[in-house]
Formats: structure tokens, sequence, C-alpha cells
């Protein structure tokens, strides 16, 4: 069957769909985690740049290899993680350096199936209990907002309740919508330069420390692999399509290694995205459907010309506004985190405090607390399957 004879209007109109619910619902939390471990408002809209168009090309290029709808998107958990993380040795150049080692395990991840395994041994309430406890001081930002900005905070909440109460799709896009007409009319943006409205790739040179690789990557790699990658093929399962994860895997890593020294945080397998082209609505024929991750992947390409236009703008606005707006895109991945931290009874304890320690963002040794919430909550683990020799 030709790429020509496999078009529809349906897939189209999926794809469309998908690449802007894909951006609008948490490109602020991509700027804010970027801003959070250092980049500047040029280094954050480089880094959104970067972004998009590895996840739109790796799209673009899965799709075609396969003739399935493989969508690939930004780690958004990855990018929340950076958002209630300390900077590390060497400011955003560290960060960067850490992007690039997360992707080097997502690559290494393709190659080396026992890496594979090892993620997937770390128990998943534990991985869960980390990834709410990293979102929860996000997902506080909407009530603080209220609380500091009562008019500005409770429109902004309430164009995500009105509109998610008829679809949850148009939820966020419509929270993003109100904030923006609320910063035009509240906050001076006369000050904005046209030129810093026009896409500019600023590379980085990367500064890697030991601080840097346990503290940021490997948290990383660990939600990326757990709360993305899994979630997204088990959404392309449920729909008949079982991709090669070498190949993905492989794929992804490079794209996110190309795209580190930009500011890029890593991409994977899109999750919620990936339910809109991969499942009847796209297209009756599953054969066919591919079409609509096509559209997609040129939809980010093309929303990545608009990351500095974007990330100036969020810059002009009070830091708690686009705070809330992200925590906002958070909410329901941190009820799902939570649930799965605390839903195995045997795991709970465990869980319990990972999330503690997570959520304090305390940081030892220049070590963030994601980390130290996996070694706490993995030594509790670990004590509850010790037993006395008899």
């Amino acid at each position: 069957m030709s790429l020509r004879a496999d078009y529809s209007t349906s897939a189209l109109a999926a794809g469309i769909l998908a690449c802007f619910v894909g951006f609008a619902s948490t490109f602020a939390v991509i700027v804010r985690g970027l801003t959070a471990v250092g980049a500047s408002p040029a280094q954050a809209a480089s880094g959104l740049l970067a972004v998009s168009v590895a996840m739109g090309l790796a799209t673009i290029v899965m799709s075609l290899a396969t003739r399935e709808p493989i969508s690939i998107a930004w780690t958004t958990p990855g990018a929340a993680l950076l958002a209630g993380s300390s900077m590390v040795p060497g400011g955003f150049a560290g960060a960067v350096a850490a992007f690039i080692v997360c992707a080097g395990l997502i690559l290494l991840a393709g190659q080396v199936r026992l890496l594979g395994r090892a993620v997937a041994a770390i128990p998943t309430p534990i991985a869960n209990a980390m990834l709410a406890g990293v979102l929860l001081p996000l997902c506080l930002a909407p009530v603080r907002a209220v609380a500091a900005t009562p008019a500005i905070g409770l429109a902004i909440v309430t164009a995500w309740l009105l509109v998610g109460k008829f679809n949850r799709l148009y939820a966020m896009p419509a929270a993003v919508l109100a904030a923006a007409i609320a910063i035009a009319l509240t906050v001076d943006i006369s000050g904005i330069k046209p030129s810093a409205l026009w896409p500019v790739a600023v590379f980085v040179t990367p500064h890697f420390s030991m601080q840097g690789v346990i503290g940021l990557a490997l948290p990383l790699f660990i939600v990326t692999m757990a709360s993305q990658n899994i979630p997204g093929l088990a959404v392309l399962n449920l729909n008949g399509y079982y991709p090669d994860t070498t190949r993905v895997f492989t794929v992804t890593g490079l794209f996110s290694i190309a795209a580190a020294p930009f500011g890029s945080v890593a991409v994977n397998f899109a999750a919620i995205t990936a339910a809109i082209t991969a499942g009847a609505d796209c297209h009756p024929d599953p054969r066919r459907r591919y079409w609509g991750t096509l559209v997609a992947g040129t939809g980010y390409v093309f929303y990545g010309l608009l990351a500095a236009a974007a990330t100036a703008f969020m810059a002009a606005a009070p830091p708690l506004l686009i705070e809330a707006v992200a925590g906002l895109a958070l909410l329901g991945a941190f009820g799902s985190s939570l649930m799965g931290a605390v839903s195995d009874p045997k795991e709970r304890e465990a869980a319990v405090i990972t999330f503690l320690v997570a959520a304090t963002g305390v940081s030892w040794f220049g070590i963030s607390g994601a980390f130290w919430g996996l070694v706490a909550g993995g030594a509790i683990h670990l004590l509850g399957k010790w037993r006395p020799p008899a």
C-alpha cells in the first residue's frame, strides 16, 4: 500500500489534534523545568525548539520505517523532575551533561537488555512514589496562585475545570489560553524584543560531574523509562501494535543525544497522544493509522519554530503563574503515580518513605532528593525482604 493511498482526512484530523494537545498541554512544564536547572530564557527557548524538532523527526522516522502509529513525545515527568531539582555543578551546562547521559542510557537500553531489566527490577510502587514526590511541589502551585492572585488564578483553574468537564483533551489548552490572556492583559510585554521571538538553537558545552550523573541523569532515565516508555508501549499494545523496543529506544536515544547539547530533555514513547493516533478514531484500518503520527510529527517541528515566542511570553509572566499552569498539566500524572505508589500494601511503607524524601527536595552532597528518595525507599524495601538467619 503506497504512502499516498494510505492518506485519510480522519488521520489528518487525529494528527493535528495529537500535536496540538501534546504541545499545548505541557510545554510550560518543559520551560519551567529547564529554567529551574539554570537555563536562561534563550537557552530555555533553544531547549524547547530542540526537543520539539527531535520528537517530531523521531515520530516521522519511526512511522515511515514501521508503517505503524509510533508517536514520540518529550519526557513530561522528566521535565517535572527538573522543576523540582536544584542546580548541579556547572549550572545549566551540568544539566545538559545529565541530558546527554540520560539519552546515552536510553540508547544503551536499546542495545543491552540487561539494563532494561535492571530498570524493570525497581519496584513499581517506589518508582511511582519518587515521581509523585517530585510532582507534589508543582501540583501545589495552582493553589498558591489562587491565594496570591485570586482573579488570575481562579480564571485559569476555572477554564481548566469547565472545558475539562466536556473534553479532558482540551482542558490544558484552555488553561494555557486563559493564562496567555491574563498575561497579555496584566503584564507589560512591550519590553520583549522582536529578535527574541525568532527561534535560535543555542549550543551549550556540557559540564560532566558525578553529582549531575547520580542526582539528575539517573533519576531522569528512571522516570522516562518507568513513566513514559512503559505506559506508551502499553497504549500501542492495547491497540494491536507491538513495535520493536530495541529499535525505538535506539532511535529515541540517538535523537535525544543529538538534541541534548541544545538544551533538550529526552524523547520517548508518547502515551496520551499515542491513544489519539493509534485508536480507531484515527482510521478504521490499523494499517493506515500511521498517517496520523506523520501529521503529528510534522506539527511538532512546526511548533518548535514557535518556541522562542512562547518562552519569551512566559518569561514576562510571574513565575508562580507559569508554575500554576504546569501544575495543572501534571495533576493527572501525580494522581496516577500516587495511586500506583500506595496500591500494594506490602510496598506501601517503602513507597511512602520514597515519596516524603523526594517531596522535600532535599539535596545532599549536591545530589537531588529524587535520588535520595530512591535510596531511602530501596533500603526500606530490602529491609522488608530480609529475614534474619534462624
